[in-house]
């Protein structure tokens, strides 16, 4: 992201917008207008960031504040750019957790630069998501994770999280990838040793509290994907693919474009 022209904060806060308004002069409005400012208090001559989530932003100097029931923001925009997708990217097929965990491994993983989540139903996962009104509350709440962490990190593209798959369409998944990687603390070989590449997809999956099982393994490996270990711990469902997606950072272009 570029830094400011006048050598201020490089990162202020990012607000997301359906659309990138044209223009030199716009307005914020809605619950992001809201949240700068009730919850940021932003104040005329601050600087804030616009993003469509998928890649567009607009770096905008604040002129007016108006508070109230229906809060605006009036913003000059001083910058525009489009920030390109990465050469190789990341999907994290995640397991469905209990309780928060699932919510605290995407946004752990959207921090850490994901950029797509795949929730998946895996046989050990104490999780289930139904196809009602319990199960759509729960992926909702994944996807607001995911906002709300793409937000926290100023990412210009939020990741995108799909509808929940089963083992037969995540094997489906892994076929067409660049590349499948499971992660296995039984798995012989480390993430440091696998042939990565430099383009494409890279699937990442993470297994569940009690482990993947056989019959995963078997069908993974059937797909194509590699099982890796990260090292000499057992790292949690929830922290996995963050830590994961690190050393995916320092070991391929992801760090250097």
């Amino acid at each position: 992201m570029p830094d400011g022209a006048d050598g201020s904060d490089s990162t202020p806060p990012v607000f997301l917008v359906a659309e990138l308004p044209a223009g030199e002069h716009v307005s914020l409005d809605g619950e992001e207008a809201r949240h700068a400012a009730t919850v940021r208090r932003t104040r005329p001559g601050e600087q804030l960031t616009l993003s469509d989530s998928a890649g567009g932003v607009a770096r905008c100097v604040v002129e007016a504040v108006h508070p109230g029931r229906h809060p605006r923001l009036d913003l000059r925009v001083r910058q525009r750019w489009q920030e390109p997708p990465p050469a190789l990217r990341v999907t994290i097929a995640q397991a469905l957790a209990k309780g928060d965990r699932g919510e605290l491994a995407v946004e752990l993983a959207t921090e850490a630069g994901a950029d797509a989540v795949l929730p998946w139903r895996a046989a050990r996962s104490i999780a289930r998501w139904d196809e009602g009104p319990r199960g759509a509350k729960a992926l909702a709440r994944w996807r607001a994770a995911a906002r709300a962490a793409a937000k926290q990190a100023r990412r210009g593209r939020v990741p995108e999280v799909g509808d929940p798959v089963g083992t037969k369409e995540l094997v489906a998944v892994l076929s067409g990838a660049a590349c499948g990687l499971v992660l296995d603390a039984d798995a012989p070989r480390r993430l440091t040793e696998a042939e990565l590449p430099a383009e494409g997809e890279l699937v990442l999956v993470v297994g569940p509290e009690g482990g993947i099982t056989p019959g995963e393994r078997e069908a993974f490996a059937a797909a194509g994907a590699l099982g890796v270990r990260l090292g000499p711990t057992v790292l949690r469902t929830s922290t996995a693919g963050a830590v994961a997606l690190g050393a995916l950072g320092a070991l391929t272009s992801r760090w250097r474009g």
